[in-house]
């Protein structure tokens, strides 16, 4: 029996969960929050406009873009990309039209610039 599941991400099930804030502009369901040194699973929401600034990344992110567009100094990500940020590198993140990713980090980032 898998440790944790969120069924139909993919067609909107993502609709039914509670959110909680994270950052000014975007919230966060926890699927998996970080224990020890196991990585953290979670779903991301973007209100349209909203932003992460400039951060490191501590150790491998993946991200799905499960609907809108997210986008970071490298391009464009919409709905069904997939995007693997590796350890060390950095970027910030916005979403012009808001956006729900998927999202799992090896590590917690470090905030570079802005609001920590």
């Amino acid at each position: 029996m898998p440790d944790a599941m969120r069924e139909n991400l993919t067609s909107g099930g993502w609709k039914k969960l509670d959110f909680r804030p994270f950052r000014d502009g975007v919230t966060i369901h926890w699927i998996r929050p970080f224990d020890d040194d196991q990585p953290g699973v979670a779903l991301l929401k973007y209100d349209a406009g909203a932003s992460v600034p400039l951060h490191r990344h501590e150790g491998l992110e993946t991200i799905f873009v499960l609907d809108g567009s997210q986008s970071d100094e490298a391009g464009d990500y919409g709905t069904g990309s997939f995007v693997i940020n590796a350890a060390g590198t950095e970027h910030s993140v916005w979403s012009e039209t808001g956006c729900v990713v998927l999202i799992q980090w090896d590590r917690p980032v470090t905030i570079l610039e802005g609001d920590l």
